[in-house]
């Protein structure tokens, strides 16, 4: 049978133009470089993190359980974006399909979606056992722990695809497809249709809203109440142990939002485009990197536990460093 012609399969898929980075490429191999370390990095601490958890005993509590599904998420995260980044420095290429776009779309959508709603029940985790520490076994069983990360996977995943499902009525609009950015965002997604774009704009935003503001408004209410039970502790050791076991969370949760706001609330129509990429890459690819720099430099536990992970993984290497005895001269 004869082979498809380039032109014949080209007819059957409807072509995009992600433009991504293409405003860096004078500078040779030093984007691709940096994206890849930084991918690198991103993916190996948070896998460390889950490796690291899943070996220690003393981390099997809930606080722990739910760092691991988030560090999961942000592996997932950034690597729907990242690795199409990479290809396109390696070859140039900047067509993309428009299924292959709407599904980017919809995972980078579900997944920023249930890490916000994942983080709001890690604040709970932290408020429960700061101010309510006597019930704290009981209330935070592991079954309501299944339930909350369950829940923040699935609601994340379900209200995205209602978003999609709107698209798939409209017409795409005509003449050449292109997108200005290294990724498939909501609104470059949106601005690929024609006809009444209205509803699926409302719906997107009304969604996005809702998991986003209502899972930071219930951290900070969280927050709020903690910081006044921390202010009722009389003596300053009890207040400062009590803050650093939500230092770390604290920590990402602000990484995250700072960033969020930056791009999606701040005024950027007058911006260049390079300039909002990079404020985009703020959250898309350095905010996932951040979380197990946070955790491993914050976290005393976090950093015990990979202590005794190396000693178990490269017990050799504890000698190189210790004197050896002299024996005795004959």
């Amino acid at each position: 049978m004869r082979e498809q012609s380039r032109d014949d399969r080209d007819n059957q898929t409807t072509w995009l133009i992600l433009v991504g980075f293409g405003e860096l490429r004078h500078l040779g191999f030093l984007p691709f470089t940096l994206f890849l370390v930084i991918y690198v990095v991103t993916v190996g601490g948070n896998a460390l993190i889950v490796l690291v958890v899943a070996s220690s005993r003393t981390l099997h509590t809930p606080m722990y359980f739910f760092l691991c599904h988030f560090s999961l998420l942000e592996i997932g995260y950034t690597s729907n974006i990242v690795p199409r980044l990479l290809q396109s420095f390696l070859d140039g290429e900047e067509a993309i399909s428009l299924a292959s776009c709407l599904l980017q779309f919809y995972m980078f959508a579900s997944l920023a979606a249930a890490e916000c709603l994942l983080l709001s029940a890690m604040s709970y985790d932290r408020y429960l056992a700061i101010c309510r520490p006597l019930y704290y076994p009981v209330l935070m069983n592991p079954w309501l722990c299944g339930c909350l990360a369950t829940g923040a996977w699935l609601s994340g995943f379900t209200f995205s695809a209602f978003t999609l499902a709107l698209a798939a009525p409209l017409p795409l609009c005509p003449g050449i497809r292109e997108i200005n950015h290294y990724f498939c965002d909501f609104a470059p997604v949106v601005g690929l249709f024609c006809g009444d774009v209205g509803v699926m704009w409302g719906t997107g935003v009304s969604i996005s809203g809702f998991l986003t503001l209502a899972p930071f408004l219930f951290i900070v209410a969280s927050y709020a109440l903690i910081l006044r039970a921390v202010l009722r502790i009389p003596s300053g050791r009890g207040r400062q142990k009590a803050f650093s076991t939500c230092s770390s969370h604290l920590s990402v949760v602000g990484v995250f939002y700072v960033t969020l706001i930056v791009v999606y609330v701040a005024p950027t129509d007058h911006m260049p485009p390079l300039l909002r990429k990079a404020f985009s890459v703020l959250y898309t690819v350095l905010t996932p990197m951040a979380n197990p720099i946070i955790y491993s430099l914050k976290n005393q536990e976090v950093k015990g536990a990979l202590h005794r992970l190396w000693r178990q993984l490269a017990p050799g290497c504890n000698s190189l460093g210790a004197p050896r005895r002299l024996l005795p001269s004959s």
